[in-house]
């Protein structure tokens, strides 16, 4: 059986599944996943640096695209299976002696700021943003109400730069919030309609079409149940109206006998409404006006049985 993925997988996947991508797009993609994801390790007097993933997918993703564009760098993969999940494996990109190659990427560890050099427009911003994502990002699945999506890094400064890149892309507006979880910086999105425009910046059309559509059937869902609970208490309301005013006629029928009306319309709609305790003001009125052969409307009924209730309340002793 194939094992089922999650959306935030399926979105990383689709990410790593791009093809035709251009150079500095892959480059800003390359230098936000090794910024977020990299860790330092000094060997011999060089600084090496090593990635680690859980997704065989991302890590190809990444190796393939150093290794076309950085060929001149010794670029190893490795993976270990994990010691209390033997099914799980981490993999491990190691880059030796990669200084000069975090000087080509801008990537500054040090540093918040995130350098023009290799983010300057649209194509590179959307570049960027995916290879954050890539590194931390999640989102909750489209089939939960909750909607969500974060990328979390542990670096303040650099968590405020990161989220300037969202509103200086120009083609789509995005606006995300900053919040602080134990010792991560997250940067989130909450509304629905933010997390589909993210998802087609950064590449990830497919999941964007199966958000949009859950989403949508989700809103026809809930408009349904809303209109079922609308009817219900219409329902019940007219429910409750009813058997209070057949209460009030029986007691004048006891009274007085509703057959001794002088008013015809108002004698008919008495035996109606004992005859039809569900039926709406509306209905009462189609029944009237079939009786009588010309149009009674529904305020004319009303009009009747305000009459009524107040014939009762005065041989009831009560009143107004």
């Amino acid at each position: 059986m194939e094992k089922q993925v999650t959306f935030s997988v399926a979105v990383k996947e689709e990410i790593a599944s791009g093809v035709d991508l251009s150079k500095e797009r892959v480059l800003a993609l390359l230098s936000a996943y090794i910024r977020i994801n990299g860790v330092i390790s000094f060997v011999s007097k060089k600084t090496n640096v090593i990635l680690k993933s859980e997704n065989a997918k991302i890590i190809k993703f990444i190796y393939k695209h150093l290794k076309d564009l950085f060929p001149h760098y010794l670029i190893s993969l490795d993976y270990k299976k994990k010691s209390n999940n033997k099914k799980k494996v981490n993999y491990f990109l190691t880059i030796d002696d990669a200084e000069e190659l975090l000087d080509e990427l801008s990537v500054r560890y040090l540093e918040g700021k995130i350098s023009k050099e290799i983010v300057y427009d649209d194509e590179t911003i959307s570049g960027y943003l995916a290879g954050a994502f890539l590194a931390s990002g999640s989102i909750n699945s489209p089939e939960t109400s909750n909607y969500h999506l974060e990328i979390s890094v542990v670096d303040e400064s650099y968590a405020k730069w990161l989220s300037k890149l969202f509103f200086k892309y120009h083609k789509i507006e995005m606006n995300p919030k900053i919040t602080v979880r134990r010792d991560k910086y997250i940067i989130y999105f909450k509304k629905s309609d933010q997390i589909s425009n993210f998802l087609i910046v950064i590449g990830a059309t497919n999941c964007c079409m199966e958000f949009e559509n859950q989403r949508a059937y989700r809103d026809f869902s809930n408009n349904a149940n809303r209109l079922i609970n609308l009817d219900t208490a219409n329902m019940n309301k007219t429910l409750e109206i009813s058997l209070k005013q057949i209460e009030e006629i029986r007691y004048i029928d006891d009274v007085l006998g509703i057959h001794n009306f002088h008013n015809p319309k108002k004698e008919m709609l008495c035996y109606l409404r004992l005859d039809n305790e569900s039926a709406s003001m509306s209905e009462l009125a189609n029944m009237l006006s079939k009786e009588f052969g010309y149009v009674i409307t529904k305020s004319n009924v009303n009009h009747l049985f305000r009459d009524l209730h107040e014939l009762y309340l005065k041989l009831k002793g009560i009143k107004v």
